[in-house]
């Protein structure tokens, strides 16, 4: 292990006893406030459909809806293009319909919810048929919501928790960028986010081979003196599960595959996830040289890869 001396100062002996360590001081969040909720961009998105979701207020409550309902779309036919947001849908994908259950067949029923298509009294009809089935009529002749702009920012903020986990990515890649921030500042180095081939070769002219197409290394530093490369990966695993099994397994490839070109994996990964997935850690974290937690990158780390 290259780097055990860095870890002297803690009484750590040995690859035993620094992954012990690892495992002993994983943090159990990272979690800011910012992570639940991104609520400028739920905003944004309700602004660009305001106008057509305060339209639907109209409906609120009338006894002849559906009537209601196809004539408003008639004098204003880009209504339709809103109607799926209702249901929480934004992937058309989600609007193949089964029609028959007995048979299980279905039909794509995107043209439903196209202005651009002509409205056709079939097209009426279904329209018609997907306001009841879907329970829309009931709520809106219930008059069980009061403003359907409210309605649809409460679901705007539900859908936006889909993106959480690239929120805590995001969150892990700036915790990570602040500390490479200062120790390139300290000694003199560069580096680059979102590090691609790409972008390696235009800022120092290095070419660096990869292992999949389009690879972009969360980080990439270079100490121009000693002209070494290293390149930084961060994730932080919250929830446990099969997939990190396979996590491990690819990034004791990936620095195998690295160290050809005489280029430094670094490894910084956290969370309790991991509490699940000891054993492949554990593998690779033998092989890898540089497999540290938030915890060990405190401990000069970089200073004994780069410098």
């Amino acid at each position: 292990m290259k780097y055990l001396k860095t870890y002297e100062k803690l009484n750590l002996k040995n690859e035993k006893e620094v992954f012990d360590y690892f495992m002993t001081h994983l943090k159990e969040s990272i979690t800011p406030w910012t992570y639940f909720v991104d609520f400028e961009k739920v905003k944004k998105n309700i602004h660009l459909i305001e106008k057509e979701l305060n339209l639907l207020n109209i409906l609120i409550g009338k006894n002849n809806i559906e009537t209601e309902l196809i004539n408003l779309i008639i004098e204003y036919p880009k209504i339709r293009k809103v109607l799926p947001i209702l249901l929480a849908i934004r992937n058309k994908k989600e609007l193949i319909i089964v029609n028959n259950f007995e048979e299980l067949t279905s039909t794509e029923q995107n043209k439903l919810f196209n202005p651009n298509e002509i409205l056709t009294e079939e097209l009426k009809k279904e329209l018609l048929r997907f306001f009841r089935e879907s329970g829309l009529k009931r709520l809106f002749q219930d008059k069980n919501i009061k403003n359907i702009v409210d309605y649809c920012f409460g679901i705007e903020v539900g859908m936006d928790t889909n993106a959480r986990k690239n929120r805590i990515g995001k969150t892990m890649e700036q915790i990570i960028e602040n500390i490479i921030k200062q120790f390139s500042e300290d000694h003199q180095l560069e580096y680059i986010s979102q590090a691609t081939q790409s972008k390696i070769k235009t800022k120092w002219n290095i070419d660096l081979i990869s292992d999949k197409t389009n690879r972009n290394f969360d980080f990439a530093i270079l100490n121009k003196a000693k002209n070494k490369l290293c390149v930084i990966e961060t994730n932080f695993y919250g929830g446990g599960g099969s997939k990190l099994k396979a996590t491990a397994g690819e990034y004791k490839s990936l620095h195998d595959f690295l160290s050809k070109q005489n280029i430094e994996l670094i490894w910084v990964t956290d969370g309790p996830g991991w509490k699940t997935a000891e054993k492949p850690l554990s593998e690779t974290f033998a092989h890898n040289d540089y497999l540290i937690n938030l915890e060990l990158i405190k401990n000069e780390v970089l200073k004994n890869i780069l410098l």
